[in-house]
């Protein structure tokens, strides 16, 4: 039941959270309370100590603190934070900096295709499915939670979470 668990929750929630940002430009708040929710039950069969955990929310807090700035600045929605955040305490403090330079590349690199789509000119018939007109719309921002979900799941396997379904 764990390795089912730890096989499952972390990677499918996370996947939920990238398509929902991408069709809908949002990432709900149930996202992260599922995620903070399955951290705390599965937590203790994981091996994860206090002082891991507390150095996991030193980490996760550090990346709350530079995103409510970004989201003060404009640059990225408040359910990004929140979803970054809280992938952070998965992931936990070693892989913090991994996590943050992946998904700055994998966003940049998001950020740079959906410009180039916006300045093309797209048939009647894409821009009438509705994420892809919206996509396409100049006025809306990108959806970052795409990155940090494909960041997050490269860096899962390196994961406290998947060396406790090896020992």
């Amino acid at each position: 039941m764990l390795e089912a668990a730890i096989l499952i929750v972390f990677p499918l929630v996370v996947l939920f959270a990238a398509f929902t940002d991408l069709f809908t430009m949002t990432i709900s708040n149930r996202v992260s309370l599922i995620l903070v929710a399955a951290l705390a039950l599965l937590a203790p069969f994981v091996g994860l100590d206090l002082e891991t955990l507390g150095w996991n929310l030193l980490a996760a807090g550090i990346v709350f603190a530079l995103g409510f700035f970004c989201f003060a600045m404009g640059w990225v929605g408040g359910g990004d934070v929140k979803f970054a955040t809280v992938v952070t305490l998965w992931l936990g403090a070693g892989l913090a900096v991994s996590y943050f330079a992946l998904f700055a590349l994998m966003g940049g690199a998001l950020t740079l295709a959906i410009l180039y789509y916006r300045n093309q000119i797209m048939p009647q018939w894409v821009m009438a499915i509705g994420f892809m007109a919206q996509l396409h719309d100049k006025d809306k921002g990108v959806p970052y939670g795409v990155a940090l979900a494909a960041a997050a799941i490269i860096l899962y396997p390196e994961t406290i979470w998947m060396q406790a379904l090896v020992m």
